[in-house]
């Protein structure tokens, strides 16, 4: 693996980083405060190619590698990981599970629309009773010949209110178990889809996230994504490519946390000096530092793997294992550097903090990737 970025790499990272600097930062604070979602900002990001990073450009995609995915995840974490959340949802689950696994006529009809940005999508696995486990599914799909009929409530949905399209995962014939589950594109405005209320989050409060309900819905045949039985595959192959996502906005909200801390320690002084000079911080900044480098790797090896065609189920479940644990811990050392101004909205370390802890959670639970990594281990 070749450690050092590629001009273009450098190029595209340096754009992103441009973007969140002066796009994303002048009201990031006040649509955390508000729970706003950055729809404006969400089209520019589309018009910039960011929400069709890897698609191939014969469908409005970008046609750009996993590492530009990393890099440009990572830079808009840093500043903004309700944003950031949006572009992963996009990219890792939508665009990829269409492109991967959809027909030429879905591509043609939902992809191109997606990758431009022209439609946002999401991405419906979890349920109040299931969680990340696809094969404890409630909501039902029964076939009914030239369609199916949909019911089951999926939450925690990320774009819930605001998408056009919808990937939602249903249970065809439980008696199949995995093999009885298939993956359904719903459009927006179909008869007998609800959105429920939008939840009043801890962090990423900019992101819309909401409860989904599925009344007798009809989806025609043609909207069932691959072939009969193939939904859990679909969603365990995804969510594989979502973990490099949500690792690499884990480490962009750890960057970002690290890089405000030590500004601040140089220009903040305490008993005569800048407190960078005092052993107790800068020995908090040496830890944040290596913690912050080990997560990249593992990062980018993840996306690496992606890249060569390698299987990165679990170098994807390691790199988010990791990182969302270092963005939780140094977030709280980046405000505790800060002191007291660290609970001050202003200085951003808390919403940075707050943030950091949805890493731990979606894509699956820190518990989760241990159980994907334990297995592989024990089947070597």
């Amino acid at each position: 693996m070749n450690f050092n970025l590629s001009e273009e790499h450098i190029m595209i990272r340096d754009a992103a980083r441009d973007f969140a600097q002066t796009e994303l930062l002048p009201d990031v604070i006040e649509r955390d405060d508000n729970q706003h979602f950055p729809k404006e900002l969400v089209k520019k990001m589309g018009d910039l190619g960011f929400l069709g990073i890897m698609v191939d450009p014969k469908y409005g995609g970008s046609g750009m590698d996993a590492i530009s995915y990393v890099l440009i995840m990572e830079e808009l974490s840093k500043i903004d990981a309700s944003a950031s959340v949006i572009v992963s949802v996009n990219n890792s689950l939508v665009c990829y599970g269409l492109e991967a696994f959809g027909s030429e006529v879905q591509k043609q009809k939902f992809l191109t629309k997606l990758a431009t940005g022209e439609f946002i999508g999401a991405f419906c696995l979890s349920e109040p009773e299931a969680g990340s486990d696809a094969t404890s599914q409630k909501t039902s799909a029964i076939d009914k010949g030239d369609h199916y009929i949909l019911n089951g409530t999926k939450n925690w949905i990320t774009n819930g209110g605001r998408a056009d399209v919808y990937l939602v995962i249903a249970q065809t014939d439980r008696d199949k178990g995995s093999h009885g589950i298939n993956a359904f594109i719903v459009e927006k405005g179909t008869e007998g889809f609800h959105v429920g209320p939008k939840e009043n989050k801890l962090g990423i409060r900019g992101s819309d996230t909401h409860t989904l309900q599925f009344n007798d819905v009809k989806i025609p045949k043609e909207n069932r994504i691959g072939e009969d039985g193939s939904g859990f595959r679909f969603a365990m192959k995804t969510l594989s490519g979502g973990r490099i996502g949500i690792a690499s906005q884990a480490l962009g909200i750890a960057a970002g946390a690290y890089e405000l801390a030590l500004k601040y320690s140089k220009e903040r002084k305490a008993f005569g000096t800048e407190i960078c000079n005092h052993q107790a911080i800068a020995f908090k900044l040496a830890d944040m530092y290596t913690d912050i480098e080990a997560a990249r790797h593992l990062v980018m090896k993840a996306a690496w793997d992606k890249d060569q065609g390698n299987n990165y189920d679990v170098s994807s479940a390691v790199a988010k294992l990791y990182a969302s644990k270092v963005a939780m811990e140094h977030t709280v050392e980046a405000v505790q550097i800060h002191g007291g101004n660290g609970f001050v909205k202003d200085y951003h370390v808390e919403r940075l903090m707050r943030d950091a802890k949805i890493t731990q959670i979606y894509e699956g639970t820190s518990e989760i990737q241990k159980i994907v990594i334990s297995r592989s281990l024990i089947k070597q």
